[in-house]
């Protein structure tokens, strides 16, 4: 009789920091969260999920209300796609990959483009939509007798929740879509190394010329270490600490802490 083998074990996916640099990579990373559990939830038949689909959604608006977020996206697809074409006559490029890439690019573009400087104002002008986000200042303010009608759209049927979802995601999902293919770009096209924080910290100077956007810093899964990142896009400093439980402040140690570091333009 032959005893079973057991299937080998999955490493582990190493943990990823991320530090923005610039206000536009703030934005652009606020942005991906939230669309993110967005979708996530739209999806849920839970009156739960509904809600905080309803509460990501609102967060979108709040951030593309305070600057022209559709034209800051169309900006870095021009850079981008300026970058990525520098690459097409250099050798050992995969030029079927590139090519690839450059038409998501302009398809995101072209998107945006026809979704017009105003695709928001409809979720802006919705009565339902405003109700709920000036409650959402009041700790519990969406409760049901605040919000009564809000309460009786939850209590609807799970697929007209979804159906409404669908219709408001489907509206921001232009803009969503290009913050996430931007941001995969910009994470794909930086290259990882090796770095050792000696004592617990790692300093960083950047070259003027070339400004950084964002950091990536990877630690071991399963680490007790986490970063804590200060700076600006020409100088950084990155302090490791150790997790010491929720109840006690965490500790720098003293020995070096050996890191992947990414630098993203």
């Amino acid at each position: 009789m032959f005893e079973p083998v057991e299937a080998p074990e999955t490493a582990a996916e190493p943990v990823v920091y991320e530090q923005p640099l610039n206000e536009r990579m703030r934005a652009f990373l606020r942005l991906e969260f939230l669309w993110n559990q967005t979708v996530f939830h739209s999806s849920s038949p839970s009156p739960w999920s509904s809600r905080a689909a309803v509460n990501g959604l609102l967060e979108i608006l709040a951030i593309t209300a305070r600057g022209d977020t559709r034209g800051d996206v169309l900006k870095e697809l021009e850079r981008q796609m300026h970058v990525l074409r520098d690459y097409q006559n250099r050798p050992g490029v995969d030029g079927a990959r590139l090519r690839a890439v450059l038409a998501t690019l302009v398809r995101r573009r072209e998107e945006l483009n026809s979704a017009g400087s105003n695709f928001l104002q409809p979720l802006r002008d919705s009565e339902f939509l405003n109700a709920i986000k000036h409650r959402s200042a009041i700790p519990g303010g969406t409760c049901e007798f605040d919000l009564p009608d809000f309460n009786h759209w939850l209590n609807r049927p799970a697929e007209v929740r979804e159906r409404d979802l669908d219709d408001w995601v489907g509206r921001i999902r232009s803009l969503c879509e290009s913050v996430s293919e931007l941001l995969w770009v910009t994470r794909e096209n930086a290259r990882p190394r090796r770095e050792v924080a000696h004592g617990g910290v790692y300093q960083i100077s950047f070259e003027r010329e070339h400004p950084v956007q964002l950091l990536r810093i990877e630690l071991p899964a399963g680490s007790e270490l986490f970063p804590e990142v200060s700076g600006s896009h020409y100088r950084c400093s990155v302090r490791f600490l150790r997790w010491t439980g929720v109840s006690t402040r965490p500790v720098q140690p003293q020995d070096d802490i050996p890191f992947t570091l990414t630098c993203c333009n």
